[in-house]
């Protein structure tokens, strides 16, 4: 018997409250995962008191509820596990050890409790079970076992990189055809000296295979809402003129940006006595630098992109992207943080975190001797990247292009240094030699 699987904490609370409550209208308790489906959707008829709507906030947290159920079945079936994915309604998807599969599970429940047959579910589970017979038994099979970091890394999208895009270029690249496409590509790849023939390889699979898969002759762009991360990839490749290096979207939100906010102050504000107990207990002066000292330039509300671009200056590519996806590529305006980064200095900002540390101690918050130093090290890491980061965006603020927020993968972020050959293969002059 499997063992009971950890449910993410917003599934686990809908679970619970649903469970509760549609007890309460059967009049006897009820079992989201071992009742059949048949026998609870006659329940979800009398809570509901009419059909699924999935705009109601009550339907949403039995459809979420329903999910956690499918994935404790899936979990005792095929021994399936959550692992965090930010493009899902519910912030979780479920993988499995033994095959390369992803299931978010909320929208397989929606569909069929749209569709008034709830029961449907269950296709969905026999698909599932095909794939995982025909990894176990076709010969192709996955040799280790995946966990859920694998797949947080592939299909996780915590990621985020700046870029500053050539809009002529990138539109050059999306009104071209798979085709067209496709022969450029191989052709730079080909060319990327510095690749390894393994890279080569493998990029060639992933990317002219991607595009093999769309509809020919028919313009990229007008593909963009059913393939919309291949057609953002080619863009990018072809129009991407500066962009800083990826790091995880917490690090810009917690770390980056408000660095970038609170600039490099002269002076620093009082410090209240848990301040002061934290330095002595070794934690780092820049984690309490971040916490204490206020912004010097105006920052969005919370609801800004990375804390820094306002949610009505955000933009898609083109129209062409909309889809009911989360999408990945973010036309940002710089009008909230331009003024920081006009005066942005990474010396400067280097300079203010050790003075704000001499200042720690002159209030008395030295270090004990002998306390072990908690987080210097990890500081030091997070400022030289933070810096890097700020110092790129910085040059692309400068470059005038326009400027998108991109979201990737961990295995997207990873592959950017080869990616980077292929760009610059694409924007080199092809040298043919006469005969």
């Amino acid at each position: 018997m499997a063992t009971p699987m950890p449910r993410p904490p917003q599934l686990d609370s809908a679970f619970q409250e649903v469970t509760s409550v549609l007890g309460r209208v059967q009049g006897k308790p009820i079992d989201l995962v071992k009742d059949s489906w048949v026998d609870i959707e006659k329940t979800l008829i009398k809570f509901f008191g009419g059909p699924f709507d999935p705009s109601q906030m009550e339907h949403q947290v039995v459809a979420l509820a329903l999910a956690a159920a499918l994935g404790e079945r899936l979990h005792a079936d095929h021994q399936a596990f959550w692992f965090p994915y930010r493009e899902t309604p519910e912030g979780a998807a479920l993988g499995f050890p033994d095959a390369l599969i992803m299931l978010a599970p909320f929208g397989a429940v929606v569909d069929a409790l749209a569709s008034g047959k709830l029961e449907k579910v269950d296709d969905v589970v026999k698909t599932i079970r095909n794939s995982l017979a025909q990894a176990k038994f076709g010969g192709g099979g996955q040799q280790m076992r995946l966990g859920p970091g694998d797949y947080m890394r592939l299909f996780d999208p915590g990621f985020v990189q700046i870029v500053g895009v050539d809009g002529a270029k990138a539109k050059q690249a999306w009104d071209a055809s798979p085709e067209k496409a496709s022969i450029d590509l191989r052709d730079a790849i080909n060319r990327a000296s510095k690749l390894p023939p393994e890279a080569k390889k493998q990029l060639e699979q992933q990317l002219v295979g991607a595009l093999g898969r769309l509809e020919g002759g028919k313009p990229l762009l007008t593909q963009a809402a059913r393939a919309p991360r291949v057609v953002e990839t080619i863009g990018l490749l072809y129009g991407s003129t500066t962009s800083t290096g990826p790091a995880a979207e917490e690090f810009w939100t917690d770390v980056v940006m408000p660095l970038l906010f609170v600039g490099a102050p002269a002076s620093f504000p009082p410090l209240d006595e848990e301040e002061l107990a934290a330095a002595k207990q070794g934690v780092d002066p820049l984690f309490i630098y971040l916490d204490v000292v206020p912004f010097a330039f105006k920052a969005p509300d919370e609801q800004a992109l990375l804390g820094a671009f306002p949610a009505n200056t955000l933009a898609l590519p083109s129209p062409e992207f909309k889809s009911n996806g989360a999408p990945r590529l973010i036309k940002v305006q710089l009008d909230a943080v331009k003024d920081a980064l006009a005066t942005f200095d990474a010396n400067k900002t280097r300079d203010a975190i050790k003075r704000f540390g001499a200042y720690l101690t002159e209030k008395g918050g030295a270090a004990a001797p002998g306390a072990p130093p908690q987080a210097a090290e990890e500081a030091k890491l997070m400022l030289d990247a933070a810096m890097t980061l700020l110092t790129d965006l910085k040059q692309a603020a400068v470059a005038g292009r326009d400027v998108y927020v991109r979201r990737m993968t961990e295995a997207e972020a990873a592959s950017e240094p080869a990616m980077a050959l292929v760009r610059q293969a694409l924007s080199a002059p092809r040298i043919i030699l006469s005969p």
